[in-house]
């Protein structure tokens, strides 16, 4: 009960992040009937396509081995060494069955996802080994549908078999009577037909299994209102934490603006509200905005500026204005030029004045 309304809940399509973390636990949509149509399908190609060279090669390895038995040591190393040679012999035989039928395996997988490999599946987990949740699982939905799925498809190929077979029924009475390699031959005969008939039934039941098993898994990846939240917490951050490191970033800017105020050349004051820091020097194209801020900033500015002989100048509307239109490492815009350049003149103009009334006192010392 408490799953169907946990279910009913998962409103929401489940997001690009969901699904790959599905994927790599191992949680993919998977039938088992599309693997056993493709196992089923290689096992006719070997039945068909190889089973008369396959009887061939294994009939002159075992005609050899049989028919020198009595020339064969079978004392200490000699015996190891024949059945390795005999080993060698069948395992080349059946080599090609068995690689068609291990490529129809792999084929059965890929055919439904990509390659993956996850370990999640194959770790202990204690509701593995939990009676209650295995009778959960023995009277569950899935497995009703997968005994179902079980009665219907012993039907189908018990119809399909009984289809294919009772018209040679006559035949099978003279079985007793007949050689081996004829009895050897009808019986490749009539298996192949069994199997093509059975792989022609099992692509209808493997595409439909495999539709409903790729609605089942969707429906499980869907989300409730509430994990959509999570997730968006998780991918952008609880916003206590990115307000803190906002505000830890804003501190560090502020901190690294104050340590370049130093390098102006003029700080344009409100006086008391604003204040802005500008650079200029020899080769520079245009001043650059060092620092700004307004009220206590501003004031900070202004006390950094005293601290380093940079010189304060009193110009309320360009000051504001240039608050307004310029951002810090930004050079100011190209309408402000004159004024800035006026100041900075004027500035200069100042240093040099009191570098020339120093000289003669220095020399005097």
């Amino acid at each position: 009960m408490a799953d169907n309304t946990e279910q009913h809940e998962k409103t929401e399509e489940p997001t690009q992040k969901k699904l790959e973390d599905s994927r790599k636990k191992g949680d993919i949509a998977k039938s088992q009937e599309v693997n056993s149509w493709f196992m089923i399908l290689g096992a006719t190609l070997v039945l068909t396509l190889l089973a008369g060279d396959t009887a061939t090669k294994l009939t002159l390895v075992l005609q050899s081995f049989l028919g020198q038995a009595h020339d064969f040591a079978i004392a200490g190393v000699s015996l190891q060494r024949l059945f390795t040679t005999l080993s060698i012999d069948v395992l080349g035989a059946l080599a090609l069955p068995f690689i068609v039928l291990v490529v129809a395996g792999i084929a059965g997988n890929m055919a439904q996802h990509p390659l993956l490999f996850s370990t999640e599946p194959v770790k202990p987990k204690l509701s593995k080994v939990s009676p209650t949740a295995g009778f959960k699982r023995l009277v569950s939905l899935t497995s009703l549908v997968n005994f179902a799925k079980g009665i219907a498809k012993l039907a189908i190929v018990g119809v399909v078999m009984t289809a294919i077979v009772w018209p040679s029924r006559d035949q099978l009475d003279t079985l007793v009577a007949t050689d081996v390699w004829a009895i050897l031959h009808l019986t490749q005969s009539m298996a192949g037909e069994v199997l093509i008939g059975v792989v022609a039934v099992l692509s209808v039941v493997a595409a439909l299994d495999y539709a409903y098993q790729r609605h089942k898994w969707w429906e499980k990846q869907r989300m409730t209102v509430k994990e959509l939240r999570d997730e968006y917490k998780q991918l952008e951050g609880d916003p206590q934490v990115r307000a803190k490191l906002r505000q830890v970033r804003i501190e560090r800017g502020r901190k690294r603006m104050m340590s370049n105020v130093k390098k102006a050349a003029v700080v344009i004051t409100n006086p008391t509200h604003y204040s802005i820091a500008l650079q200029y020097d020899d080769g520079m194209a245009a001043p650059i905005c060092v620092a700004k801020g307004v009220d206590a900033v501003a004031f900070r500015i202004r006390e950094m500026a005293k601290e380093h002989d940079v010189p304060l100048v009193e110009n309320p509307p360009l000051a504001r204005t240039l608050y307004a239109s310029t951002e810090v490492d930004d050079e100011i815009p190209s309408e402000h030029y004159q004024a800035v350049a006026e100041i900075i003149g004027y500035v200069m103009r100042l240093r040099q004045t009191a570098s020339w009334r120093s000289k003669p006192s220095a020399r005097s010392s």
